[in-house]
């Protein structure tokens, strides 16, 4: 019985490319008491391997996560299996903004201590004690509030290329590490502010609003279904757009449109600039921002070492990178000390900070 993936992405492409089918992407989450993962896991892949699912889920003990691709036809198909799972019954589904049929090449259904990887020790908040969930049009009007402080539960690399006009955005690299931040820095306000969280989908404000609430916040508020869900939203019910730039997504679309704005800067040169790539050395493979320009002149490559390795044949490449784990930059998400642009911006602000 297959119980996972068996195809390279090179192989899925050719499939998908083949089919001549129009893929929809999704995702969506459900915080709630799973007694075996395990099981549940099991029973996801087999189900969904054989409508076409592809795309990345996790299963832990306390919920699921899931962001994923399927045949559009199969949809219904899709939705009536979710409906069969009671804590997945009606459960709204974030509709991408921009499709497209690569978005997800693999199935990977996981079982995980945790959906959302918090770094959270404290057990003793009950993450269905949530805030208060907003839709796009009080969203709107709640952010304008001048009691109200906007704040971005999504990582630096994130909220750099699109984020809500007005928003406090923490330069972390983990959610566990904003927790601490927003904590500290609004203690004195517990009682006399509103406190409104937004991310991608929602997933990392449903916890985050409870633990707050369960830090003392009197008035706590989350975006319902995030960015992906308030963008449907604008666009439904022609409401002022106040988010800027783009959405950073967890496949291979990379991130979608939100605003014609361009924020971010390349990491390399620091012309304007907004595509987030991976180094083409796969010994690298660091996330950052490359121009045109940049990736014409390195080649796709983050800096001329790789560009150099890059250039060996394969077996060579393959050679070098043997025993060899991987570099640490692959998670630095555009903060390695190689990329100038980045780097002089941290002296700058290492020179304020220290004045």
């Amino acid at each position: 019985m297959q119980l996972y993936n068996k195809l390279s992405a090179k192989e899925r492409t050719e499939l998908i490319e083949s089919a001549g089918k129009e893929r929809l992407t999704l995702s969506f989450y459900q915080y709630a008491k799973i007694g075996n993962p395990q099981i549940l896991r099991d029973h996801l892949f087999l189900t969904w391997n054989a409508l076409d699912v592809l795309g990345r889920i996790y299963v832990a003990t306390e919920g699921i996560n899931a962001q994923l691709s399927l045949p559009a036809d199969r949809f219904n198909a899709f939705k009536t299996h979710l409906d069969s799972i009671a804590f997945l019954k009606d459960i709204r589904l974030n509709i991408a903004v921009e499709q497209d049929n690569l978005s997800f090449l693999k199935l990977k259904v996981k079982v995980r201590d945790k959906i959302v990887a918090d770094g959270l020790e404290d057990n003793t908040f009950d993450v269905t004690n949530k805030g208060v969930h907003v839709a796009a049009e009080t969203f709107n009007a709640l952010i304008e509030d001048e009691k109200t402080v906007l704040v971005d539960m999504r990582n630096h690399y994130e909220s750099e290329i699109g984020h809500f006009k007005n928003a406090i955005t923490p330069d972390v690299d983990t959610f566990r590490e904003s927790l601490d931040i927003i904590e500290d820095d609004l203690k004195a306000h517990k009682e006399d502010r509103n406190l409104v969280m937004y991310c991608t989908g929602g997933i990392r404000c449903e916890k985050a609003s409870a633990y707050f609430k369960h830090k003392g916040f009197k008035n706590v508020y989350q975006l319902e279904g995030g960015i992906i869900e308030y963008t449907r939203q604008v666009n439904e019910n022609s409401l002022e757009n106040k988010f800027i730039g783009k959405n950073f997504v967890f496949d291979d679309r990379r991130a979608e449109k939100i605003s014609d704005d361009v924020i971010a800067n390349c990491h390399q040169c620091g012309t304007p600039c907004d595509t987030h790539v991976n180094c083409a050395n796969d010994a690298c493979h660091l996330l950052f921002i490359q121009c045109e320009a940049c990736k014409t002149e390195l080649d796709n490559c983050c800096s001329t070492g790789c560009k150099e390795i890059k250039a060996l044949p394969f077996e060579a490449q393959k050679a070098l990178r043997k025993g060899q784990g991987n570099s640490n930059d692959i998670f630095k998400k555009g903060r390695a000390d190689h990329l100038s642009y980045k780097k002089d911006l941290r002296n700058i602000f290492e020179t304020l900070k220290n004045k």
